[in-house]
């Protein structure tokens, strides 16, 4: 067969060389041990967890080595995009903090290495399929459909392992008359792989986060253009990495077993194989047993959730660090107030067997990042999220910024901050009474008597005076609580209950439910204050009216 004659029947428009590529693509100038990397998602329209725990792993790895991080848009399979995907896609991500040196854009590509979308760069795989071809490491395969699918019947009545290979490699050796003549007829063909390898043998192979890896040669011709000219994975990402100058390729451990095809491929291309970090699956817990996420049943795996139930970005950015390295907690407790990026991440902390996903310890997180933040921070990030997921509370929020901030003040700060807030979810039942439209009617024990209510709050108001501080504040409280025959001295009143008809907290909830419609609140003095005279004093009264 005259392989050189194969490649110019099969490629004759292609006059584009590897070497004219190699100039147009140099090589990087960086530091030493800088990491170039990249994420290379499908244009599906869903972004997931997992995106995100690759994307901060190749994202931490580009710069903190003083490296590059690009995205590449992996589009081949024209079936599975979904139209606006790419901006979902980068939208998402920028919001979660995943900043890009180069690569793909809304509208366009950012960058010397691109185009940064596969089916744009139809030309450049050509060049390499052809001198694949070239050197009889690739052949075009005419069979159809139908006589793939009677292959695999055949193999799976025999327990044969499935797959184009050996006896099954039906246009491996074929002439180049048959070839010719199948291109005369116009039957459309797919470009294979000419595999040297059998799975009688097994070679050792060292991955970032798997450790040593034995591994069976791959024996399959696999495609590696299909029949409308476009490449499938493999090949592409093969012929991209070499060419944007990737050292290292982040991405699930699901991709392990094309790895033998992968090593196979840039050997036979004559490229350097980047170091592989082969990330483990998100799991979590279903009943006794883990089980990964799962599109279907699990809404936690849509980075979209997060946004709709509320949690900061930094949230879910420092409980993801927890899972990827296990010291980063220790690091966060030695560096309360350092920025995440500070902490010296390693790809080789990752959990080979892929992390439980909890949303319990995640909320816990949240609630340290969110006390953290100051009153101004938490407003402006919780009005935000409130006018796209709550527009009627966001746009309460939004009348009065400097009212919104006095609210999320309280208890902030200092060696033990509040940690009211999980998610900005829970800020409306946290907070809501300090708007009229949320205020609840207050539902009393009916352990005590109306008469005695109503005597409580009408003490209350008598005595009140905005201008008191905490102290003095609470001091006519408690001069009340005397007064009415209920008692300060919550040890005397454990001893004997019988002896009072309540205790000083009894007589601070009349006041609390009174103002502010719940039991449990933020500090009744601060919420007084913030309220002012009028509007403590109205609503006081109106619970009055309807005891």
């Amino acid at each position: 067969m005259d392989y050189q004659a194969l490649a110019e029947l099969l490629f004759p428009d292609v006059n584009d060389t590897p070497e004219s590529l190699e100039a147009r693509f140099p090589q990087r100038d960086l530091p030493e041990g800088a990491v170039v990397t990249r994420m290379a998602p499908s244009p599906t329209g869903f972004v997931h967890l997992g995106n995100l725990v690759q994307g901060l792993t190749s994202e931490r790895m580009a710069h903190q080595s003083g490296g590059v991080l690009f995205l590449r848009v992996e589009d081949t399979d024209a079936k599975r995009e979904v139209p606006g995907a790419v901006e979902v896609l980068i939208d998402t991500l920028k919001h979660y903090g995943i900043r890009f040196d180069e690569g793909a854009t809304i509208d366009g590509d950012n960058g010397i290495y691109g185009p940064y979308r596969q089916r744009q760069r139809a030309s450049i795989y050509h060049v390499y399929a052809k001198k694949l071809v070239s050197e009889g490491q690739a052949y075009p395969c005419f069979c159809t459909e139908e006589e793939l699918t009677a292959m695999r019947e055949k193999q799976e009545a025999a327990k044969e392992t499935t797959g184009y290979y050996g006896k099954y490699a039906l246009w491996r050796d074929r002439s180049m008359e048959e070839i010719q003549a199948q291109l005369d007829a116009g039957n459309p063909w797919v470009l294979r792989f000419r595999s040297t390898g059998s799975i009688e043998n097994q070679f050792k192979f060292d991955d970032v986060v798997k450790g040593k890896l034995t591994i069976t040669e791959n024996n399959v011709d696999h495609v590696l253009l299909k029949s409308d000219g476009i490449p499938t994975y493999h090949f592409a990402h093969a012929v991209d990495d070499h060419l944007m100058r990737t050292t290292h390729v982040v991405r699930g451990d699901e991709w392990l077993p094309s790895l033998p095809f992968h090593i196979q491929l840039f050997k036979a291309l004559g490229f350097k194989l980047p170091k592989y970090v082969h990330i483990g699956p998100l799991m979590k817990m279903d009943g006794t047993s883990k089980r990964k996420l799962s599109k279907r049943k699990d809404p936690e795996l849509a980075l979209t959730f997060y946004k709709a139930e509320g949690f900061p970005v930094q949230a879910v950015y420092e409980y993801l660090m927890t899972l990827l390295n296990s010291n980063f907690e220790d690091w966060r407790r030695a560096n309360p107030t350092a920025p995440a990026t500070d902490f010296k991440f390693s790809p080789k902390k990752l959990n080979p067997a892929g992390n439980l996903f909890d949303y319990a310890k995640l909320t816990d997180v949240s609630k340290n990042v969110i006390a953290a933040m100051d009153a101004a921070q938490v407003c402006q990030l919780l009005t935000q999220w409130a006018l796209e997921f709550d527009p009627e509370f966001g746009q309460l929020l939004a009348a009065d910024p400097d009212y919104t901030t006095r609210i999320l003040a309280i208890g902030r700060g200092g060696k033990k901050p509040r940690k009211d807030l999980g998610v900005w979810k829970d800020a409306k039942p946290y907070m809501g009474f300090f708007f009229d439209a949320y205020l609840e009617a207050p539902v009393f024990d009916e352990k005590f008597d109306r008469q005695v209510i109503t005597d409580a709050l009408k003490r209350f108001l008598e005595v009140f005076d905005i201008q008191d501080d905490a102290n003095q504040w609470f001091d006519k409280v408690k001069q009340i609580t005397t007064d009415m025959g209920f008692t300060t001295d919550m040890k005397a009143y454990k001893a004997n209950p019988d002896a009072y008809p309540g205790t000083v907290a009894d007589i601070s909830t009349f006041i609390r439910l009174a103002v502010t419609g719940k039991t449990n609140s933020p500090d009744l003095y601060s919420v007084m204050q913030i309220l002012g005279y009028d509007r403590t004093v109205a609503r006081i009264r109106n619970v009055l009216n309807n005891l």
